[in-house]
């Protein structure tokens, strides 16, 4: 079962990469009519001029989930190995034919492998959605430099359906055609609300009851402003960053409930090893035992006494 979802998560990293680094798959070329003034907003220069860059998006999106879950797993291991009778606990898990690992390493690569699966897998709704539609952005009229006069539209509105009605640069004008729904804030929404109910559902301390609420929050709070910038920076329409929120809102939620349970689980130090591997080890006698021991067979086989007068 591992080497399966070893090979489709690698199939989702590859479709991914296919969707965003090469022209596999053809935009849809939507129409649009001349002097349309939804699609005539100022354009602010390409995405690394935005006030929330891709570079520093995709990082917090990558680098914050797995900073908070390592570091709440640890915290919360160390806890219970310091709370626990650690003499009747197994403080390892059994995979195998007794191949140990650590339970701290395999809850912490098993929330964020499902994090990452559900972080390509927006990616790849997203653009296959912006693939489909083909929607226009508000700066496209922008940098599409149409030929007002040779399409006819100075005396009349005019439908204009083709590709080479546009003089401008043509990575600019491809980009503009892909605004639906917003990628940044399809995947802003679902790190934000992966980690909050991560940190709402793990999170079991005393003293916590504002403090997660707090922090679940202000990380939605972080997404729902990066869904505002897109709009404020003319780069996507108010219905492009809500289909945002709603994909990466769902696979979110879908992720949590359906897939980690809600991130339930046995505890940490409460996994024990099957028998025939434990069975296979040398019988170590606890204190106590022999006199246990002694006790059960005397009950089985009692010897009476005769009084010899």
């Amino acid at each position: 079962m591992l080497y399966f979802q070893l090979v489709i998560m690698a199939g989702t990293v590859m479709l991914a990469y296919y969707f965003e680094y090469t022209d596999t798959f053809n935009v849809h070329i939507q129409g649009f009519f001349c002097h349309d003034n939804s699609y005539m907003k100022p354009y602010l220069g390409p995405e690394e001029s935005s006030t929330i860059p891709p570079a520093i998006l995709y990082a917090v999106v990558a680098g914050v989930p797995a900073l908070v879950i390592t570091v709440t797993e640890s915290v919360l291991f160390l806890l219970q190995y310091v709370s626990e009778d650690l003499d009747n606990r197994e403080k390892i898990i059994v995979m195998g034919d007794c191949c140990y690992l650590n339970p701290l390493v395999r809850r912490t690569f098993r929330f964020l492998g499902v994090y990452a699966f559900g972080l390509f897998a927006t990616d790849i709704f997203v653009n296959a959605g912006q693939v489909v539609t083909g929607n226009l952005s508000p700066y496209f009229l922008t940098v599409c430099k149409p030929n007002y006069t040779a399409l006819g539209c100075q005396q009349v509105v005019r439908f204009i359906n083709h590709q080479e009605a546009c003089t401008g640069n043509e990575d600019d004008i491809l980009h503009a055609r892909k605004s639906f729904p917003s990628k940044e804030a399809a995947i802003s929404v679902y790190a934000a609300l992966y980690v909050a109910m991560y940190i709402t559902c793990s999170v079991k301390a005393k003293g916590t009851r504002l403090a997660k609420p707090v922090l679940s929050l202000g990380l939605i709070c972080l997404a729902f402003l990066t869904g505002i910038n897109r709009v404020v920076e003319y780069r996507n329409h108010w219905s492009d960053v809500i289909a945002g929120f709603i994909i990466g809102g769902a696979i979110a939620v879908f992720m949590v409930v359906c897939v980690v349970k809600n991130f339930k689980g046995k505890p940490l130090l409460s996994e024990i090893p099957p028998e025939e591997c434990v069975s296979s080890g040398p019988m170590i006698t606890q204190p106590g035992m022999e006199h246990t021991m002694e006790k059960y067979i005397e009950s089985q086989n009692p010897i009476t006494y005769a009084e010899i007068t």
